[in-house]
């Protein structure tokens, strides 16, 4: 729902675009952190862990010393403190 007026080709432009972005962050989640195997059901723990899901996406994301993918970056901050700590403050 909208209160903007739009023709039917705007309306249909701005809902794809908006789609596109959403699946592309859903797709990245995903791939990178496996969110969709994710089967925490307890309480408000699945928000929660989605938000630390996407903070840490961001963190890794923002860390540009290393230039791999996301699950490149995942390895490397789990095996070495020090690439950690540099995610952490970036």
């Amino acid at each position: 729902m909208s209160s903007a007026y739009l023709s039917a080709e705007e309306l249909a432009r701005s809902a794809r675009q908006h789609w596109q972005i959403e699946n592309g962050l859903h797709w990245r989640l995903d791939v990178g952190f496996k969110e969709d195997d994710c089967r925490i059901r307890r309480e408000g723990a699945a928000p929660v862990f989605a938000g630390l899901r996407h903070i840490a996406f961001n963190q890794l994301k923002a860390e540009t010393s290393f230039n791999k993918g996301m699950p490149a970056k995942q390895k490397k901050a789990m095996r070495s403190t020090e690439y950690l700590e540099k995610v952490l403050k970036s």
